[in-house]
This record gives C-alpha cells, sequence and structure tokens, in this order.
C-alpha cells in the first residue's frame, strides 16, 4: 500500500487501541513505522472504545516526532481535543467538530 501510494496519498494505520495490550500498541505503531505510513490512528470508531490520552503518549513515544499520530474516537469537547493535542496527536478525529468549535459538549455515546 505505502509503495502504491508514495506521493499520490497518505497512508494511516488504524491500531484498535482499546483491543491490544501495550505492547502490541507498541508493537503495531513500529511496524507502521517500518513499512512507511504517514500517521497512525487510535481507533476506526466502531469497537469499544475511542482515544485515550494514554494511548496516544504511547504512540507518539513509539513512533517518534516524523510521524503523525490521529487521536479518533470520544473526542467530544475541546477539554479532551486539546488532552489528546497535548498527549502528542497531530491530527483529531471526531463527528464533534462543530460542538467543539462552540465550546460545548457534543452529546454521543461515543
Amino acid at each position: 500500500v505505502v509503495d502504491v501510494a508514495k506521493g499520490k496519498a497518505l497512508v494511516k494505520v488504524i491500531i484498535e487501541a482499546c483491543l491490544l495490550t501495550e505492547e502490541e500498541k507498541v508493537r503495531a505503531c513500529q511496524l507502521a513505522v517500518k513499512a512507511g505510513a504517514d500517521y497512525v490512528k487510535t481507533s476506526t470508531g466502531f469497537s469499544t472504545g475511542g482515544a485515550t490520552p494514554e494511548d496516544v503518549a504511547l504512540m507518539r513515544k513509539t513512533v517518534g516526532p516524523n510521524i503523525g499520530v490521529k487521536a479518533s474516537g470520544g473526542v467530544r469537547d475541546i477539554q479532551s481535543a486539546e488532552a489528546m493535542i497535548q498527549a502528542g496527536a497531530t491530527r483529531i478525529g471526531t463527528s464533534s467538530g462543530v460542538s467543539i468549535v462552540e465550546g460545548k459538549t457534543a452529546n454521543s455515546n461515543y
């Protein structure tokens, strides 16, 4: 995928962190870097949990400064968005963007 996308599209690797052990998260990030991915993402949004600052920090530490980290899932207000950025996220995936910009908390089960 990385070879085909080179120069044409960004390649993301979705880790689905809520289903993995810390060791598995680290290994998945290491493999994404080795494969040449442009960024790693915490979750699809279809599993049992979303991004946590702890997972974002672990992913950032593992991939280093040259690979993006996208926090996705469960970001419903400015405080959680800021926490993800402080933990090392370079992108935020949320369906609550309008609510966040308006300073509100989105009503969402995820």
